[in-house]
């Protein structure tokens, strides 16, 4: 690699690690760079993958404080994570994406919109067995669609946790941190043995992923929790509205 492209990947990580660890966006920032450096979408993806899985170490040693007292949530999440991650990178090997393509700018102008709007339901409230796993279940699927596809499926993740878990909006993305980073971690598994992955971006890129990923939940944690909420909101209207227009136009 060139030292433009060097400077390029990982500017382009800490963007990713720091926007990945806060709203679930770290491909906005890491996919086209990966593309500018002249690598196939396919390779890319995987290699976007691969990276991110320094964004999951990072954005989770960060979370440290936000995770105290997760440990049930997580034990039934977290599998719910690994399965849908590996179910995602088998995909992504065997069909092709277009599917995901059309249906995300959709998807993501939802989970905005979920963001935004403030939970009206008593937050004193105990979820019942049949949201539990239903939630899960969701979660799980939001994991293939990242290991598959991954654009700004910590967005949608963190909408489910903001909807239906009783928690502040700094825990729910702590949440997301750790069950993405686990789905990110068995997909880049999954690569690493069956697909061509381009290593030299991913240790440029990772660096990037690991210190940007590390600032992102103290932003989290010291801002305002509503005006962050709205611009997280907001981040994922814009992409939404910019996938729409390069999908649909």
């Amino acid at each position: 690699m060139t030292g433009w492209e060097i400077a390029l990947l990982f500017v382009a990580g800490i963007g990713g690690g720091l926007t990945g660890s806060i709203a679930g966006l770290a491909s906005v920032s890491t996919y086209p760079a990966l593309l500018m450096i002249g690598l196939p979408p396919v390779t890319a993806n995987v290699t976007n993958t691969v990276a991110l899985v320094f964004n999951g170490v990072g954005s989770v040693r960060g979370s440290l404080p936000e995770l105290a007292g997760q440990g049930p949530r997580l034990r039934r999440l977290i599998p719910m994570g690994a399965l849908g991650g590996l179910a995602g990178a088998v995909l992504l090997l065997s069909i092709p994406d277009d599917g995901f393509e059309n249906a995300v700018p959709v998807l993501l102008a939802v989970a905005s919109v979920a963001i935004a709007v403030p939970k009206g339901a008593d937050r004193s409230a105990v979820p019942t067995r049949a949201a539990r796993i239903t939630q899960a279940v969701v979660i799980g699927l939001i994991c293939v669609y990242g290991g598959f596809f991954g654009a700004a499926a910590g967005l949608l993740m963190l909408a489910v946790f903001t909807r239906t878990e009783m928690v502040t909006f700094a825990e729910a993305n702590a949440t997301k941190n750790v069950v993405l980073g686990v789905a990110n971690a068995v997909a880049a598994v999954v690569f690493t043995v069956a697909a061509s992955v381009h290593w030299p971006a991913v240790a440029v890129m990772g660096a990037g992923c690991l210190i940007g990923a590390r600032l992102g939940p103290i932003v989290v944690r010291h801002a305002p929790a509503t005006p962050l909420r709205l611009l997280v909101a907001f981040a994922g209207l814009a992409l939404a509205v910019k996938l729409g227009f390069d999908t649909y136009a």
